[in-house]
């Protein structure tokens, strides 16, 4: 036998070996090898309508200003119908939210327009916030969790389930405005960082704007004690991405449901305006650093939606439109397909599955009753 024979025949049995029993590495490989995503960002704004998503501004709604707990309400709607109204839907809704309908729905994936028979949704049927980013966050909606209060969460999220593995240790990390976060991510559990609510951030060196943020925490006027305004939680989570660059990172705003709540629609507006603000100096920042350049995706959605018309201040499980969500990803393993239409069904309880496929790593072997990645956001 001639040594090209010999080797020949070695080659072939380490091909054969390694589609066999080594070969889950190999063919893992080659799964992961498909996937440019290394670092995967989760931005949920509360209660964030799909309506004005796709829509923008509502007219009626417009013209009802809400209290005057903030001071001149009239005024306060004629700013808003100056900033955000245009006759044309498309400019309309671009006003609003200008990063998402132009970097998100020219490099990456909108889904939920009913109009356009595109469906997202909670599946948990209770419809407020806890029960949502847990079903968001855990792939599952417990029945378990069916309160607003601030209790441990029973499951693992997604977030908790990276941390334990050794890529993700000590990469992990949660901010957000309302301190219920706490207790959704299992804080005194999950082995990462968790800074929710009030609470200062001192696990990295001090700077003259983390100081001051620290600060502010401390001495603002809490309009609603259990979450600052959202300011707070977001120039926090930039500076801890600054100094520690985490490779999954939750932010979670909440002024917009606040603001609904409150009945006072340009403030909802304006909150909405805001997030995408936001949305666009993270990427932004992201796309700046070397870690993230390129090899970053970015995911939002809203935890629940809200009633329509006279409704639109509430949600929960007697108003059913409240079920109803929106989805936005923009990463490189994304098509860019923009809005979809006639777009498969999708809930929330996939997001989770979604986030950790798009980082190489199989949930549904953790959790087999979590929803299923969403393929159409994962590339070929």
């Amino acid at each position: 036998m001639t040594i090209k024979k010999v080797a020949l025949i070695v080659l072939s049995c380490g091909i054969f070996a390694g589609m066999c029993h080594g070969g889950e590495s190999v063919v893992k490989g080659q799964a992961l090898a498909r996937h440019k995503t290394e670092n995967v960002i989760l931005v949920m704004i509360d209660g964030m309508r799909w309506q004005e998503v796709f829509h923008g501004a509502d007219a009626e709604l417009l013209g009802t200003p809400g209290p005057d707990a903030l001071g001149d309400a009239k005024e306060r709607a004629r700013q808003a119908q100056q900033r955000y109204w245009n006759q044309s839907e498309s400019k309309r809704r671009h006003l609003l939210m200008p990063f998402l309908w132009s970097a998100v729905a020219n490099g990456g994936q909108i889904f939920g327009d009913r109009d356009l028979g595109s469906d997202s949704h909670v599946t948990n049927g209770l419809n407020f916030s806890y029960p949502g980013y847990s079903e968001t966050l855990t792939g599952i909606a417990d029945p378990r969790i069916h309160s607003n209060d601030n209790i441990t969460n029973p499951n693992l999220t997604v977030f908790e389930w990276l941390n334990t593995k050794p890529d993700f240790k000590g990469r992990v990390a949660a901010f957000g405005a309302w301190e219920v976060f706490n207790g959704i991510f299992a804080k005194e559990r999950c082995g990462f960082l968790v800074n929710a609510g009030y609470d200062p951030l001192t696990v990295i060196p001090s700077t003259p704007q983390l100081q001051l943020l620290n600060t502010l925490k401390e001495e603002t006027v809490r309009i609603w004690p259990d979450e600052p305004f959202d300011p707070v939680p977001f120039y926090t989570a930039i500076e801890y991405v600054k100094a520690k660059k985490p490779r999954v990172l939750f932010l979670g705003l909440g002024e917009t449901d606040d603001w609904a709540h409150a009945g006072s629609y340009p403030e909802y507006l304006n909150a909405a305006h805001l997030a995408d603000s936001y949305l666009q100096k993270l990427w932004d920042l992201v796309q700046s650093m070397p870690e993230y350049r390129d090899k970053t995706t970015l995911i939002v959605l809203p935890d629940h939606g809200r009633g329509a018309g006279a409704k639109w201040t509430s949600h929960g499980q007697d108003i059913p439109e409240s079920q109803q969500t929106w989805m936005a990803f923009l990463g490189p393993d994304t098509a860019h397909l923009g809005e979809r239409s006639q777009s498969a069904q999708l809930t929330e309880s996939e997001i989770a599955a979604t986030l950790a496929a798009l980082l190489g790593e199989d949930y549904l072997m953790a959790v087999p009753t979590a929803g299923a990645p969403i393929k159409d956001v994962l590339g070929k």
